[in-house]
């Protein structure tokens, strides 16, 4: 009479799952067990990943999934599984997953704890970026302080099916946080268009959040399930900039300069905000851009890096001018968050601009930009360029 194996608790598989992530590490390689993509999928990205949503995303059949994941660091003091790192709040998290299903797309997934340490600063991107310069991300609303964007949001687009979510979950533990972000690409004739659509691309970044919010003892209060988003802003969205009610509201417009449009979005707990002004047939003349948390931080350190010849950049002081036409401010923040980061920018498509700069029309513009978001976000007032 044959003996039957008794099937593995889902504690058991994670630890196998935890085994098998230690001994890729050692190797250099990630190594899962033989026809086990059900084990690898629970293991993903530390085991946060909500596998449920992953695979009704990708076509709920788990077979042809190829799962590839990296974790390392620490957070808080907690290492990941694989045992790295160790100092107190080093906060050198940093976990990445792809899971791709053949015909039909991938997800990919990144989850990094804020703040980097300094000796990371300066060297290369921080966290993962959105995309930002085509379109304008969304706030996901809904109590989640998070994004959604999109390279564009063009309906039939060979990038309609492509989207970034951003979750940021600010930790009880003071100063900390952590940054989810999901790239969702998918195949077929799925489109962002669809507002019934929209939301499953949320949906593995919030559950994900969840999940990795108990895991590393973030602590970070949830919010509602996110069941309408709202489509990232493209390029001809224009609309006159007086009556601007979200993110352009308050920026006064500019005869010298021809400023009379604006793109925006809601304004709501987004850690990223844009305003894009332009002249009257919606060509863009200038960019104001909001910082928080994180993205405050990875924009300081991007700015060490690509403008080192400054004598002063945003990583040195709160407030100042950088290059012929652009102009920075800073506010501190609650709760020992990363002080926050305002600039404005002459769009890089108008050389007029940056020959003929309205300096005193940037620095108005600037200042009304960041008093409005600030005090949106609870920040104190913040700090402004002189001249």
């Amino acid at each position: 009479m044959a003996l039957t194996r008794p099937a593995l608790t889902r504690r058991q598989v994670r630890a196998l799952v935890a085994v098998a992530v230690a001994l890729a590490t050692l190797t250099g390689a990630f190594v899962w067990f033989s026809g086990s993509e059900d084990r690898a999928l629970d293991g993903a990205c530390d085991g946060v990943l909500p596998t449920g949503e992953v695979r009704a995303l990708l076509g709920g059949d788990e077979a042809g999934l190829d799962v590839t994941n990296r974790t390392e660091g620490t957070f808080g003091g907690k290492a990941a599984k694989t045992g790295q790192g160790g100092g107190k709040r080093a906060n050198t998290l940093s976990v990445r997953c792809r899971i791709a299903a053949e015909g039909t797309g991938h997800i990919a997934v990144s989850i990094a704890g804020s703040p980097r340490p300094r000796a990371e600063y300066g060297y290369g991107e921080l966290y993962t970026a959105v995309p930002a310069r085509r379109t304008l991300p969304v706030p996901l609303g809904h109590g989640w302080s998070g994004l959604f964007a999109t390279e564009t949001a063009r309906l039939d687009d060979a990038e309609d099916g492509t989207a970034t979510t951003a979750v940021l979950l600010d930790c009880a533990r003071r100063g900390d946080s952590l940054l989810i972000t999901v790239e969702t690409a998918l195949r077929g004739a799925t489109t962002l268009d669809d507002p019934a659509v929209r939301p499953d691309f949320v949906r593995t970044a919030t559950a994900t959040a969840r999940a990795a919010n108990d895991h590393w003892g973030c602590g970070a209060r949830l919010d509602k399930p996110v069941r309408t988003v709202g489509l990232p802003v493209n390029e001809d969205e224009y609309e006159p900039l007086l009556g601007a009610g979200g993110t352009c509201a308050a920026v006064p417009t500019a005869a010298r300069s021809a400023v009379s449009t604006a793109r925006e979005t809601a304004r709501d707990r987004a850690p990223l905000e844009s305003c894009v002004l332009g002249t009257r047939d919606g060509s863009p003349l200038y960019r104001l851009e909001a910082y928080y948390g994180p993205y405050a931080e990875d924009a300081r350190s991007q700015y060490t890096r690509d403008y080192d010849y400054e004598n002063v950049t945003p990583a040195e002081k709160p407030a100042g001018r950088l290059g012929r036409s652009a102009y920075w401010a800073g506010a501190t923040c609650p709760h020992g968050a990363e002080s926050a980061l305002y600039l404005i920018r002459a769009d890089a498509a108008d050389g007029e601009t940056r020959r003929r700069p309205d300096l005193a029309y940037e620095r108005a513009a600037l200042a009304a930009f960041a008093a409005a978001s600030a005090e949106h976000h609870g920040c104190a007032a913040p700090t402004l360029p002189k001249g």
